[in-house]
């Protein structure tokens, strides 16, 4: 009886040790946050696809990582505009509208990149004009559907949420690039695009199923300049959100090498002109860190001193990137690639939280639009850098210098600003 009931007892600990580890997926029993979750399940395969191809086009039509880095500016134009408007604009609409309008509005510009691929156009600019429209509804959904999360779970719950849609788009940033890779030399390169436009139209479904998500604070207005102002002078009062920007800023304006890739791929790594497997594999490393982090976050909710587990976990990316620069072999630039992935899933899961718990409702898209600045318009700015700096050093030089730069701003980010260093998540309640 003694035995049984000792193995009884070792399996339910082992068990509960398991699941403190694992990804936490209560937030899925919300039938709400199931449907979100769906629709970014859907959409991360095929989002993957024209994000690989649309670089991959440049530097088939160039033979240069300068006119890759391109991307980034026309990018990111689009994103600061419509980013911090589009989460003023999500403070005053239906936020379940607002996704519906900016998912087709992405599902049609795919579409048409598919059109100039499939009739070979063969015109850089035409590439990066339906680049500069799609980053524009990006821009706009993005806080919207951040946003959505605290008003679909409760408040313990946000941490979890967090995680588990990262978690999902990271399976579909390994994924998707893998099947880019695969699927160039087979199929062409306008395929991936078409994919990403079915995709798209798909997961609209999930979206038309959300409740309705007006603004809790009165009826809709129309956002103008004077709401987008108003975000940034509460985000001036918040300095421990200015903060968590500005790591992010530093770790991937510095740190994220990806406008390297075809370049690497092709002339370190030895791929084929027309795209092989090193592509989908550099473009797939980070995410695939980012993933395996991610199916075992469980961990992450329980630590509350989420400054200095943003502090480390960019410390970590930057010696992961100068590491990635300094490798000689396809796998090795992987392993690195992986481990700052993991670095920066981490860095997201608590700058995330912070946002979401620290933030009104009626200030969240707006907070969420200039955080996608942020995210997304830093490796933009990275793609411009690390590109023209390789046209000039190298990739190997810029990748490695990044890396390197990374920790040295790190370091004098929190010398001049202590606080977040010893900033701890809020506990229920108080």
């Amino acid at each position: 009886m003694s035995d049984d009931g000792g193995t009884g007892t070792g399996r339910r600990s082992a068990r509960k040790a398991f699941g403190a580890i694992v990804v936490d997926v209560r937030p899925l029993k919300v039938p709400a946050f199931r449907r979100l979750w769906t629709s970014t399940a859907v959409t991360a395969i095929g989002s993957q696809l024209t994000a690989v191809a649309v670089p991959k086009q440049i530097f088939d039509l160039t033979g240069s990582s300068g006119y890759v880095g391109l991307t980034g500016a026309v990018a990111l134009i689009p994103l600061l505009v419509f980013g911090l408007w589009g989460g003023a604009i999500a403070d005053t609409v239906d936020r379940r509208k607002l996704l519906l309008v900016t998912n087709a509005g992405i599902a049609v510009t795919s579409a048409l990149l598919w059109f100039q691929a499939f009739a070979g156009f063969d015109s850089i600019w035409v590439v990066l004009a339906l680049l500069a429209v799609n980053q524009s509804f990006f821009a706009i959904n993005m806080p919207t559907r951040s946003a959505v999360i605290a008003r679909l779970v409760p408040v313990e719950l946000v941490p979890s949420a967090v995680a588990l849609g990262a978690t999902m788009s990271q399976f579909g940033a390994v994924l998707g690039p893998m099947l880019a890779g695969a699927l160039m030399p087979l199929l062409g390169l306008s395929t991936l695009y078409i994919l990403d436009t079915v995709a798209l139209t798909l997961a609209l479904w999930s979206v038309w199923k959300l409740p309705s998500l007006p603004p809790l604070n009165g009826p809709s207005r129309r956002a103008g300049l004077r709401d987008v102002i108003d975000g940034f002078r509460y985000l001036a009062t918040q300095k421990i959100l200015l903060a968590s920007f500005l790591v992010d800023i530093i770790a991937m304006v510095a740190g994220m090498p990806r406008a390297l890739f075809p370049e690497t791929a092709e002339r370190t790594f030895g791929d084929p002109p027309g795209g092989g497997p090193a592509l989908g594999w550099l473009y797939a490393a980070i995410p695939l860190g980012a993933l395996a982090c991610g199916l075992f976050s469980g961990w992450l909710s329980r630590i509350a001193r989420h400054g200095v587990g943003v502090v480390l976990a960019v410390a970590a990316w930057g010696l992961a990137m100068a590491g990635f620069g300094l490798s000689g072999s396809l796998w090795l630039a992987v392993v690195f690639l992986a481990l700052g992935g993991a670095a920066d899933f981490v860095s997201m899961v608590y700058r995330s939280s912070i946002l979401q718990t620290a933030t009104t409702d009626e200030m969240r898209g707006r907070l969420q639009g200039v955080f996608t600045v942020v995210v997304a318009g830093g490796p933009r700015i990275a793609d411009i850098t690390h590109g023209w700096t390789a046209a000039w050093a190298g990739t190997a030089a810029a990748a490695t210098g990044g890396g390197l730069l990374v920790i040295v701003l790190l370091v004098l980010a929190i010398v001049l600003l202590p606080a977040f260093w010893r900033y701890r998540a809020p506990r229920e309640g108080v």
